[in-house]
């Protein structure tokens, strides 16, 4: 199932903007504590480097992934989700707007 609302959170306003725009997100903070970040991937192939386990969940659109040390791109489209190691990286290829939720730890 897809997430399309998230209550009782806060919300950092101020936008992070990676890749000269390719991609843009929000941080988000639960009641307890737990941080997730909601944001879009522009078209483009992009390299995303992990420090924390992370959880992609798509939320529109679409895209490919594919995991370090994998040559398989795989595709996630709405209400899928992938894990990405921590300190690790991950190769991501988008042809429409991607919608994500981060779930991080």
């Amino acid at each position: 199932m897809t997430t399309e609302k998230i209550d009782n959170i806060s919300v950092t306003t101020q936008a992070n903007v990676y890749f000269d725009g390719k991609c843009v997100s929000h941080g988000i903070t639960f009641a307890d504590g737990t941080k997730k970040s909601v944001g879009v991937v522009l078209p483009s192939t992009l390299t995303f480097n992990t420090g924390a386990p992370e959880i992609m969940e798509c939320v529109a659109g679409a895209c490919e992934y594919k995991l370090a040390g994998s040559d398989a791109w795989v595709r996630s489209s709405p209400g899928e989700k992938f894990s990405v190691p921590g300190n690790s990286s991950f190769d991501i290829r988008v042809g429409e707007a991607y919608h994500y939720i981060c779930h991080f730890g």
